[in-house]
């Protein structure tokens, strides 16, 4: 079931009604608060592209099944960053992210049309607009470990990536492209490689992110290729299952420097 806007409201109040602590407990809890702030980006693109698959009658159940699925990590995503007790920029650039998940949820009930995924792709781009701006915020809190907040950063924009990519793929399959989604199509592509080459040289890697970074290489490879090929249903469920894939292998890695960045800052 979708979260409701009331709820969603009630709960960013609660978040900023925590006290913001200035212990290594706070600053741990700021490795979570980045992880699930960033992570917020993807779940936007996420439910978008499985609206479209809706839309195209690719996967249908198993489309219905991602939107739900999104939507509760969305609510476990808004707990969960509660703890870290935010003001300031953070606290305000929650409640605009929660006023666009509320208007997000809204458009996702309605029977998917053509005019309807790209309305809920322009709001899906808005609620990832202030996921990210909450991410930078969190980011610009980690003090000297920053560098290594930014690992974070980049290893939960790749999430984003993979659903935004398998997105405006389907958005052209409907006809319902625009200038912009075809210039992200090439952009993020080349983002994505690019980030890969940055993650592999990341001072804090680990044998179990090196281990996920070979996994997201491979997956990237059958996910690309998939990508080049002209829209039919064949292709729209490759693009469907391998973005899937790619999302869980570059939510691990995001876990992986989570727990990393936790260590150094608990070390400080």
């Amino acid at each position: 079931m979708p979260i409701s806007r009331r709820a969603a409201i009630n709960a960013s109040l609660l978040f900023l009604a925590a006290p913001l602590a200035h212990t290594a407990n706070a600053q741990i809890a700021t490795a979570v608060a980045i992880n699930r702030a960033a992570r917020f980006r993807a779940l936007s693109q996420r439910c978008a592209k499985a609206y479209c698959q809706l839309q195209q009658e690719v996967m249908p159940e198993s489309a219905r099944d991602i939107i739900a699925s999104a939507q509760r990590l969305v609510q476990v995503g808004f707990e969960d960053i509660g703890k870290a007790g935010l003001t300031g920029e953070s606290a305000k650039h929650l409640n605009s992210l929660v006023a666009d998940v509320g208007a997000l949820n809204t458009l996702l009930a309605s029977a998917p049309t053509k005019d309807g995924i790209v309305a809920v792709s322009l709001q899906a781009d808005k609620a990832l607009d202030h996921s990210n701006k909450l991410t930078q915020a969190l980011e610009a809190t980690a003090g000297s470990n920053q560098s290594s907040a930014r690992i974070i950063n980049l290893a939960g924009r790749q999430r984003m990536l993979s659903q935004r990519l398998a997105k405006n793929y389907f958005l052209a399959a409907a006809g319902a492209e625009s200038k912009l989604s075809r210039e992200q199509l090439a952009s993020d592509r080349a983002d994505f490689k690019q980030a890969l080459v940055s993650l592999n040289a990341a001072p804090i890697s680990t044998t179990g992110t090196r281990n996920e970074l070979q996994l997201a290489q491979s997956q990237w490879t059958f996910f690309e290729a998939a990508l080049s090929r002209k829209p039919d249903m064949d292709s729209m469920r490759t693009v469907a299952t391998t973005s899937e894939r790619l999302l869980e292998v570059n939510n691990n890695l995001t876990v992986f420097y989570e727990a990393a960045l936790k260590d150094l800052l608990g070390s400080t």
